[in-house]
């Protein structure tokens, strides 16, 4: 098992979050989205420069830009 930021993961991997590393007004946005600890995500896809990315988070769709995407850390099976 590996621990990455969602940024670094490929598309049609999953993971769990462990750790959402924003603070202030940025951290209550992506809590507010369903992105906390424990919670399992997969990555749908990328757009052609990798920026940004769709990810699929109980039931939903989210698109994050990558500089919100580092802020999130995940366990990946590599």
């Amino acid at each position: 098992m590996a621990i990455i930021s969602i940024r670094h993961m490929a598309s049609g991997e999953k993971g769990k979050i462990v750790k959402v590393r924003a603070q202030g007004e940025m951290n209550r946005r992506l809590r507010d989205m369903g992105l906390v600890s424990g919670t399992e995500i997969f990555i749908q896809g990328r757009a052609p420069l990798n920026d940004p990315v769709n990810i699929k988070v109980r039931g939903n769709n989210l698109t994050l830009r990558n500089n919100e995407a580092d802020f999130i850390e995940v366990e990946v099976e590599r």
